[in-house]
């Protein structure tokens, strides 16, 4: 029973869909929800940092539950893009409303869209990877899956690495860098990848021409049925939805550098490479994201059985309340600049 708390990773495209519904101030109800309920939820519920036995984890692993928790994301996802779409062509609304519903549905986008993509961008089914990659379409980042499985997971946490912030660098630098680097890095690997097996740039494995070919047939299927009001409410609830996924890239690695060996060669990725953090709501939420360092440690560890490490540098507060308090650069400076190991900060 206790393993249905994971069902509350639910709660923000429902909170999402009321405001939807609803309209007017609650308009913005998704974004209060998601960035000052929680947050003080964060401050009130205690860190659990309890690993689980191998007997447990064993239990968790062949459990279905958990795996459809991430599956039912798929028609959630896209009910909510059309149903969004289908009030923004039928209500006249005010500006304040389109832009919370801009808001809304991008963390939907960001949360249980290129998360939940994330997750199962990881699994070895082709089926699951199917589906992960198209809960990046509507957030238009579906590049985020060669990028993110061929290249940050080798360089993560060095300086070659677009999705690795800087020590002192602000979230707004960030999001331009990383969002340009990771791009055109995603396209690097396909083309090396092509080369490698001796395939031409027109080969139907070329993914990332599929992506950007999928990707503007949707923008033109919701441009010729929602007209131009739906399209720029998809096009801009996409921004939302991969901004917050760089906010979330931008905290998970902060300042974070591998040290290079005598040979020359980074070291390879550790627990202490990545920023933890075992705020429970947090941790519900974002499906175990915030336990990055284990994730990046274990590749293939599915996240209901991801652990805690004591030598994981630990973030004070969960990733939501970390995202508000990025968004501040000398607040976020001064309470994490002291905790980037010395030897980090020079690498």
């Amino acid at each position: 029973m206790k393993d249905l708390k994971y069902l509350a990773a639910l709660s923000i495209p429902i909170v999402a869909s009321i405001g939807l519904y609803f309209g007017g101030i609650y308009s913005f109800i998704t974004p209060v929800f998601a960035f000052v309920i929680i947050p003080v939820l964060e401050l009130i519920f205690p860190v659990d940092t309890l690993n689980y036995s191998q007997e447990e984890s064993q239990s968790r692993l062949t459990n279905i539950f958990f795996d459809w928790l991430l599956y039912i994301n798929l028609p959630i996802v896209f009910a909510l893009v059309v149903y969004s779409l289908f009030i923004i062509k039928s209500h006249e609304l005010e500006t304040y409303e389109f832009v919370g519903f801009v808001i809304s549905l991008g963390i939907v986008l960001g949360v249980n869209g290129i998360n939940v993509g994330h997750e199962l961008g990881h699994r070895q089914s082709t089926n699951e990877r199917f589906i992960g990659k198209a809960l990046l379409l509507p957030a238009l980042y579906m590049h985020f899956y060669i990028e993110h499985n061929f290249g940050h997971h080798l360089h993560a946490a060095t300086k070659e690495d677009p999705a690795t912030a800087r020590f002192n660098q602000t979230v707004y630098a960030f999001w331009f860098s990383s969002i340009i680097r990771q791009y055109l890095s995603a396209w690097k690997i396909q083309m090396k990848l092509l080369q490698n097996h001796h395939l031409s740039f027109l080969s139907v494995k070329n993914d990332m021409f599929w992506f950007t070919l999928i990707q503007t047939l949707y923008l033109h299927s919701v441009y010729l049925i929602f007209g131009n009001s739906g399209f720029v409410f998809a096009f801009f609830s996409a921004i939302t939805g991969f901004i917050l996924l760089e906010t979330v890239n931008y905290i998970e690695h902060y300042g974070l550098l591998r040290l290079k060996t005598p040979s020359g060669r980074y070291e390879r990725v550790k627990e202490i490479h990545s920023w933890n953090s075992n705020h429970v709501i947090g941790r519900i939420v974002l499906y175990e994201l915030t336990r990055h360092s284990d994730h990046h440690y274990k590749t293939s560890k599915k996240y209901q059985t991801l652990e805690c490490y004591d030598e994981s540098p630990q973030m004070p507060f969960g990733y939501p309340t970390s995202m508000v308090l990025a968004m501040i650069p000398p607040l976020w400076f001064h309470i994490m600049n002291k905790r980037v190991p010395l030897e980090m900060i020079g690498a």
